[in-house]
């Protein structure tokens, strides 16, 4: 008999330990830590698959680590506080945001290096990041200005900014590019703006939980979760009507989402409990936790749900 193929790993960011716990999701156990730069905050698979770059904000840096064998590839330096990152959907544009040093930089992307195209200047703490499909503007939030600005990528100009809620967290745009979902970590609620006029109008508020903050897309083109990190909760919202549908328990201080291949499973990052929370959708019930590093942010697995 031929041998079973082995799973794809989950990687945890542990921020404080400047590190990254790789995790079997068949025996549930650490299998090893990853050194990486100081404070690791988020990871991002490159387009061609081959790689995750996990951003490493304090140490200036991209470790490029192989998402099925968990192995150092590369490390890149010079990257200037990246805590947030994403490619543009058209595989052209690589964005990270310096949340200590207050600016967004526009890099091109050749398949293999980055380059640097534009640093602006964005005033206080660019927290998150999101590109519209079409590839043609970011949207990031300001966390200690309580504000949403968006950013022409061709021109590498800001073409607005508008007001928020108290410390905006993570964004999510709708795959038709007409409404952005903010949360917002200081309230209990998640902002709709709809982006699809010259300006952003706020046209919604959706209360989820205290310590609204991250997002994940369930998969099925209809539904997005977002963690709360102090209600200690994960929401569903239905995209179509804009309200909470179901919620799942998450202890701990939840901070990001990944899902199962399968649809089936939650992996969230517990913040303040030095753990992985695997939470079964169906039953809406933790059904394992895995201990990780200090102060887990991060959570990424190649075998994952469609985003």
């Amino acid at each position: 008999m031929p041998a079973l193929a082995q799973p794809a790993p989950l990687f945890v960011l542990n921020s404080l330990d400047a590190n990254v716990s790789v995790i079997n999701p068949l025996t549930w156990t650490e299998t090893k830590r990853i050194a990486t730069g100081k404070e690791p905050h988020h990871i991002y698979l490159t387009p061609d698959e081959k790689s995750v770059i996990v951003a490493n904000a304090l140490s200036d840096t991209l470790t490029f680590i192989d998402p099925k064998t968990a192995e150092v590839q590369r490390v890149i330096p010079g990257i200037l506080d990246p805590y947030q990152l994403r490619f543009s959907p058209d595989m052209k544009w690589f964005v990270t945001a310096a949340n200590r040093l207050n600016h967004i930089d526009i890099y091109r992307w050749d398949g293999s290096n980055i380059t640097l195209v534009k640093r602006v200047a964005t005033g206080k703490t660019p927290s998150h990041l999101w590109i519209d499909s079409k590839s043609t503007t970011v949207y990031s939030t300001m966390q200690d200005s309580d504000e949403l600005i968006a950013l022409d990528l061709s021109t590498q100009t800001i073409k607005w900014r508008t007001a928020t809620g108290s410390i905006p967290a993570d964004v999510y745009g709708t795959s038709d590019d007409k409404l952005i979902l903010v949360g917002l970590t200081g309230g209990d609620t998640v902002e709709v703006f709809d982006v699809s006029g010259k300006l952003p109008q706020r046209t919604r508020v959706i209360k989820t939980g205290a310590g609204a903050h991250a997002f994940r897309a369930l998969g099925d083109g209809r539904h997005v979760l977002v963690s709360n990190r102090v209600a200690n909760s994960i929401s569903k919202i239905d995209l179509q009507t804009l309200s909470v549908v179901d919620s799942y328990p998450a202890p701990g201080g939840p901070d990001c989402i990944e899902i199962s291949r399968d649809g089936k499973l939650i992996y969230v990052t517990s913040r303040w409990a030095r753990k992985l929370t695997v939470i079964d959708m169906a039953s809406r019930k933790v059904v394992r936790q895995v201990n990780v590093g200090k102060s887990p942010h991060g959570v990424w697995t190649l075998d994952h749900a469609p985003r």
